[in-house]
């Protein structure tokens, strides 16, 4: 099989940006990574630059770098949809240019293209690269900085060491000191097996001032700036956003925690469909471990390995989880299976159409199970003409046959090969885009500020008690909005800090205020809202995804 560099580019491309801006901004955590820049333009004072700022209040949860590269773009491009997501965007194709050039320098690029295009076009890495989230930032950058260090481990060049601590240090500024922990710990494991003994030898040789020294250049200026700016910050970032979240006592506590085994199913999504072939490119590499000589790990399959091994351990202790939490190892994971598929010669013959036999199996009896149940007929929602149920299941018996042709080509045309199903990956994504579009209104506040524009240009916003389920409605109105009550976590702290310039007002000041208001009321909170009776004022409302506007 031979994979053209062409082809990697075109079906990454098509993958992270098809259909990018067609859907509005999502409600929770893209909204809020979105407002945040904006306020940075339209602040005009550069301590908001420093110390980010969301609704007006400090936000110190994350390092500012993704917040300052989607200002730039905002400033390049506007406040689009396809801007918002522009660098996460970036990022996904930056870990493609990593990946690619890493199989280069290997002397193995049928596995760097075959891993770039099994990584990019993944599902979960998918849904990540088109979502205004820090992890795939982070991930191109502790990529770029693993990359580097094992050349250096290799070659010896000075140059990759000192380029390991570049991408490192921007690591830090995109998402803390978990960057510099986990590559700390995938480079101090791996020396370690590689070398036994004779580790400590090793270890001297990443004393590098130079290397050091450009690190704190560029990480150093911020913390200073952000610790004179607010003088809570070292104990807010290094203590509650590290240390006490990694052992669930962060305040506030608005973070998700799951069983040891949480990461395990999702490592099948993030590679999907690719990651169905790993038990058995497992099964043919042992088969045939004397004729690959599996019994000697090299430093490559111990790198790795180690280099998606150790953030999986790491995240599976640590009492804070997340759906994206562990892409920051999914390059590694797709190099290493490329690896295997390569050396069980997995990649020609009639093995290459199990990857399609079994897909077509999964997704036939998914289809099957959908149209024997009722799973998906509670949906209210027409897709292309169709109920959400008809939708899903026309698109998983279109996924079974695009899996059966597919199968086919990769089996008689072995130049091709597995690269045959990047087809599949562009279609699931279509699919997502288009169900992206038809549950835009229910998933993100574009139509709700339309209509406030139009119909309410004039009135106060107020959302009650929940910020963070709305909170791409103050990115589109283009505005912060007032609290009622507020149980956002993502504003506690800056409500404890900035108490004067806070937004939350009570309930009771509200029922007091004469000004023409519109309230946004989460669909949940609405006996609540009831009992205040602070609709009784109001003499419309209308529904909008999962809140209601009173107005």
């Amino acid at each position: 099989m031979a994979i053209p560099v062409w082809l990697v580019w075109v079906v990454s491309i098509l993958c992270v940006w098809v259909g990018l801006g067609s859907y509005g901004v999502l409600n929770n955590n893209e909204g809020l990574y979105a407002q945040i820049p904006h306020e940075m333009l339209a602040s005009g004072d550069i301590k908001h630059w420093i110390i980010p700022h969301l609704n007006g209040l400090p936000y110190m949860e994350k390092p500012p770098l993704l917040y300052w590269l989607t200002a730039l773009s905002f400033v390049l491009f506007g406040q689009a949809e396809w801007v918002v997501r522009l660098i996460p965007t970036l990022a996904g194709l930056g870990c493609v240019g990593l990946i690619l050039n890493f199989g280069e320098r290997i002397y193995r690029p049928q596995v760097g293209r075959l891993a770039a295009l099994m990584f990019i076009s993944g599902l979960g890495i998918l849904i990540i690269s088109r979502t205004l989230v820090f992890d795939m930032l982070l991930t191109f950058f502790l990529t770029g900085a693993l990359m580097c260090a094992y050349l250096y481990k290799v070659e010896e060049h000075i140059s990759d060491l000192r380029w390991a601590h570049v991408f490192l240090a921007f690591g830090v500024l995109t998402k803390g000191f978990v960057a510099i922990l986990l590559c700390s710990l995938v480079v101090l494991v791996w020396i370690m097996m590689v070398h036994g003994t004779d580790a400590w030898k090793q270890y001297r040789k990443w004393i590098d001032p130079v290397s050091i020294a450009i690190f704190f250049v560029i990480t150093v200026p911020w913390f200073v700036a952000a610790s004179l700016s607010e003088p809570i910050f070292l104990w807010f970032f290094f203590i509650n956003e590290h240390v006490l979240r990694f052992m669930g006592q962060r305040l506030p506590h608005d973070f998700y925690s799951g069983p040891w085994w949480y990461y395990l199913p999702r490592m099948v999504i993030y590679l999907f469909p690719w990651s169905l072939l790993l038990p058995v490119a497992l099964m043919a590499t042992w088969s045939r471990r004397s004729r690959i000589e599996i019994q000697e790990f090299t430093i490559l399959r111990k790198t790795l390995i180690f280099a998606w091994l150790v953030p999986l351990v790491f995240f599976s202790l640590s009492s804070a989880k997340a759906n994206y939490y562990l892409i920051v190892g999914m390059p590694f994971a797709a190099l290493n299976l490329a690896l295997l598929l390569e050396q069980s010669e997995f990649l020609k013959g009639i093995r290459s159409v199990l990857l399609g036999l079994i897909l077509a199996l999964l997704t036939a009896a998914a289809a099957i199970y959908l149209s024997l149940t009722d799973r998906l007929t509670s949906f209210d929602l027409i897709l292309q003409g169709l109920s959400v149920s008809h939708y899903a299941q026309l698109t998983l018996w279109t996924i079974t046959s695009l899996s059966l042709i597919t199968a086919l080509v990769a089996w008689r045309y072995s130049r091709i090969g597995l690269a045959a199903y990047s087809v599949l990956p562009l279609f699931i994504m279509l699919a997502l885009v288009v169900a992206a579009n038809g549950v835009s209104p229910m998933i993100s506040d574009h139509t709700m500020a339309d209509f406030i524009q139009q119909k309410l240009p004039n009135r106060t916003v107020y959302m009650y008690r929940n910020y963070e389920q709305n909170s791409s409605l103050p990115f589109y109105l283009k505005r912060t909005v007032r609290v009622i009550d507020s149980s956002s976590s993502d504003l506690y702290w800056g409500n404890r800090l900035r108490p004067e310039n806070s937004l939350m007002v009570s309930r009771e000041v509200l029922k007091s205020k004469k000004e023409p208001m519109v309230i946004v009321v989460p669909n949940t909170l609405l006996d609540e809202f009831a009992h205040e009776k602070l609709h009784t004022r109001f003499l419309n409302n209308k529904q909008f995804g999962y809140a209601t506007l009173f107005y």
